[in-house]
């Protein structure tokens, strides 16, 4: 092939976000041993699933699995050096990123649903997650049908709301929207006064709160509007990458490994400020290590 023709090809690829390229598509396994680097897209601000302490540093739950699953890697095919850039991303651009090939694996709070199925690839579940509600501690908010004519924040690119407009207990209750740009942003406006609740994952709700000034000015409330796995995410159609970090998890899952992790962002105080999240294990999250698969969440909807 000739460079001009190649150029063609592949120049295309970078003009856009959500055009996917074989050529980025294969061989991420293969881009790691010859490169010795890695690119994980982490999150700001998805509780204590992925963070930032500040400083280009950021820890938390699927971090830290993901982190174990590299360094197997690195030991497994004798790799001199395995380097891990990490990158920013937001609920809007995660997808796309992953797929034009700017982040080789997204290890943050992505639900796994049928429809991202057909642009990108889960690795097994590491985590089962509740959508919930969260109030200012002195709300009269507990459930769903109270939040008729009050301000709901949620996070731009997620499907929170959307799933609380289809719970049964909304039908006829009307609200009004109002977006932040991340979680942390999200939380914000619940903490500043200008939302009345936030609607988000559980594990989120718990960790902004764990890290707000003032923890104990929040409570999560309310039904359980959706549950949903979150996993590890890659390109699509990249099995043997997908098989290598699927094998790595199943080993933390066999070993006892992932517990431990649980037990360390989920149970005990997490940095920086010392607070607990406070989720306790659940049995959704047991039985996904118990029997690992990649199942999305319509899997998970009562029949």
């Amino acid at each position: 092939m000739k460079l001009k023709t190649l150029s063609l090809y592949i120049i295309p690829c970078f003009m856009t976000l959500t055009l996917v390229c074989p050529l980025l598509q294969a061989g991420t396994l293969d881009k790691i041993k010859s490169s010795g680097e890695v690119t994980m897209g982490v999150r700001e601000s998805s509780g204590a699933l992925s963070y930032t302490l500040g400083d280009g540093k950021y820890t938390g739950f699927h971090v830290e699995i993901c982190k174990l699953a590299l360094n197997e890697l690195k030991n497994k095919y004798k790799l001199p050096k395995l380097d891990i850039k990490y990158i920013a991303v937001t609920s809007q651009n995660r997808l796309a990123l992953v797929q034009n090939g700017t982040v080789d694996i997204e290890c943050g709070s992505t639900t796994n649903n049928m429809t991202r199925q057909k642009e990108v690839s889960f690795a097994v579940t590491t985590y089962v997650e509740d959508v919930r509600i969260a109030v200012r501690a002195d709300s009269e908010i507990t459930s769903i049908s109270q939040l008729a004519n009050k301000k709901v924040a949620t996070t731009t690119g997620t499907t929170s709301v959307q799933l609380l407009r289809k719970h049964e207990r909304a039908t006829g209750i009307n609200f009004d929207e109002i977006f932040g740009k991340d979680h942390a942003d999200s939380f914000l406006l619940l903490e500043s006064g200008r939302a009345d609740a936030f609607v988000m994952d559980s594990s989120i709700l718990a960790g902004n709160i764990a890290n707000a000034k003032k923890p104990r000015d929040f409570k999560i409330v309310g039904e359980v509007l959706s549950t949903e796995p979150i996993a590890i995410m890659m390109r699509k159609d990249d099995a043997e990458f997908k098989a290598e970090i699927d094998e790595s998890i199943k080993k933390m899952m066999k070993s006892g490994a992932i517990n431990k992790l649980y037990k360390q962002w989920f149970l005990d105080p997490i940095p920086p400020k010392g607070m607990s999240v406070g989720l306790e294990l659940s049995e959704n999250t047991k039985a996904a290590w118990a029997s690992p698969n990649d199942k999305p969440a319509e899997d998970y909807v009562k029949k």
